[in-house]
């Protein structure tokens, strides 16, 4: 049995789990997004630190721009949340919702809090004028990201709901949305 098919067999057994073990789950799970973001951050400013990298953007440029981009993810952040809650679920895994959510900013994006994320670190990055976090870190969480949702979530997603999740996959992208439709 390959990890992905063990990690899918977990999943399937933890959606069973009573409500209070999920939720404590769901906060280690949260939990350990924000340490990961936490460690990339503290690494790359070391690393900057270390290495005599100067500030890329200048304030106030790096105030304006950073500012920007953390509001967007802010609202990028919240809003598919409220909306995984009115659906009858959350974002974590262990707690989904039953449908599948393609209205609003998912009409758009498949994974809209993803790109709120890469979008709130890159805006940390500039904010902060690391180098480190905004041009190697930040992309790094993109790809480890993708290679989670390609090889676990997406899977998932096509075996709870077929044809639908697929239909949906091939008209919406997956971070960014079209400029066209």
């Amino acid at each position: 049995m390959s990890f992905r098919e063990r990690w899918a067999e977990l999943l399937s057994q933890a959606l069973k789990w009573p409500l209070r073990r999920r939720a404590l789950f769901t906060s280690l799970g949260v939990t350990f997004w924000l340490g990961i973001t936490a460690l990339f951050l503290f690494a790359s400013l070391w690393v900057d630190g270390v290495a005599h990298f100067p500030r890329f953007v200048s304030p106030p440029l790096s105030f304006i721009i950073g500012s920007l981009l953390l509001a967007l993810w802010a609202f990028l952040a919240v809003w598919p949340v409220m909306r995984f809650f009115r659906a009858g679920g959350s974002p974590v895994p262990l707690n989904p919702p039953q449908e599948l959510v393609t209205t609003g900013l998912y009409a758009y994006v498949r994974n809209p809090m993803v790109s709120g994320w890469l979008c709130g670190m890159f805006g940390l990055g500039v904010l902060l004028g690391s180098i480190t976090f905004t041009f190697i870190s930040t992309p790094l969480f993109a790809i480890l990201n993708v290679l989670y949702l390609k090889a676990i979530e997406e899977r998932e997603m096509e075996k709870k709901f077929g044809e639908e999740y697929l239909r949906y996959k091939e008209r919406v992208p997956m971070f960014i949305p079209r400029l066209r439709k």
